[in-house]
């Protein structure tokens, strides 16, 4: 009977300890983008390659509201992780813009790839360049948005104003949706290429991509560091046939600057050392490397992180 009673005991133990070590699994979320972005499927691709090769992380990705909100969930520790652009980052991490209070606790873990400003319009419009779409009915974002920030930025430098045209606030598939029903002349849309809903607008009728010119893609970048001038191939969209210069930003994948460093850091490795199953999710996961995971870090890279790139023989940028 003692014996019985000890062995019982034992097994009574044995099954705790597994189930201590069952419920140690760390749950993650990533804040994307709307279904018909570029975030949407790279953040899901994301969640499911850490999810499958970390056994202490179970990563979910969530549809978000582009950069701004998903920063902001990220400074009222709402999420864990977020995909944003580098500037919005930025912008968070300072206060600045449409942010009112800076968010101290923004940490970067990687840059992804270039997002490019595509200003879309169509052929029948006759609108050629920028400074065409003045009088027009434009599109510039959602309220609040990385899009409707750069949008502004790039308004500044041109000396444009929202009166100076009929302004609307949509999002990526109101945009596309407002050319399919003939009442947008213009809109614009910050993404990595190809985005899904341009490709099927592209389908239905006759798009066109304008190109910004090099003296104020100049003046941009000079007085916003964060745009880099870069080409959107020809042959990307149906219809556009030739190469689209225009400005381009950086996707981030950032993270509450909270979270334990051992958390962040195996998040890290095992991104990086699985790096080849996300290049199946999206085109623009190709451009995704290890190479350029510190290119455009525009705040602080959190300490996890940091230790895995410092493994890697990197230099960690210093952002103050």
């Amino acid at each position: 009977m003692k014996k019985f009673t000890l062995l019982f005991a034992v097994a009574l133990l044995a099954l705790s300890a597994f189930a201590g070590s069952a419920s140690a699994k760390t749950f993650l979320s990533i804040a994307t983008g709307g279904t018909a972005g570029t975030y949407y499927p790279i953040g899901g691709g994301i969640a499911d390659v850490v999810t499958r090769n970390a056994e202490d992380l179970q990563v979910t990705a969530e549809t978000g509201n582009a950069s701004a909100a998903n920063l902001n969930l990220i400074g009222t520790h709402q999420i864990e992780i977020a995909l944003v652009q580098n500037d919005v980052a930025f912008w968070a991490w300072k206060g600045e813009n449409m942010f009112t209070a800076p968010f101290a606790n923004v940490r970067a873990i990687a840059s992804l790839y270039p997002e490019h400003v595509h200003l879309i319009t169509l052929k029948k419009t006759g609108i050629k360049n920028f400074m065409d779409i003045k009088g027009k009915r434009v599109s510039v974002g959602a309220p609040g948005s990385g899009v409707e920030a750069d949008v502004r930025s790039i308004f500044q430098v041109a000396g444009l104003k929202y009166e100076d045209m009929s302004t609307d606030f949509l999002d990526f598939n109101n945009t596309t949706s407002r050319f399919k029903d003939g009442q947008l002349d213009a809109g614009f849309v910050v993404a990595g290429y190809p985005v899904a809903s341009i490709m099927d607008l592209a389908t239905m009728h006759d798009i066109d991509l304008v190109s910004f010119d090099e003296e104020f893609l100049q003046k941009l970048e000079a007085q916003f560091p964060f745009f880099a001038s870069d080409v959107i191939p020809a042959g990307t969209y149906k219809g556009i046939d030739s190469d689209v210069i225009t400005p381009a930003v950086m996707a981030m994948v950032v993270c509450d600057g909270d979270l334990p460093e051992e958390v962040i850091y195996t998040f890290t490795k095992t991104l990086w050392e699985h790096i080849d199953e996300l290049y199946k999710v999206h085109n623009k996961a190709q451009l995704i490397t290890l190479d350029t995971a510190l290119v455009g870090i525009s705040v602080p890279v959190h300490p996890g992180a940091a230790k895995y790139y410092a493994e890697k023989g990197m230099a960690v940028p210093e952002v103050k």
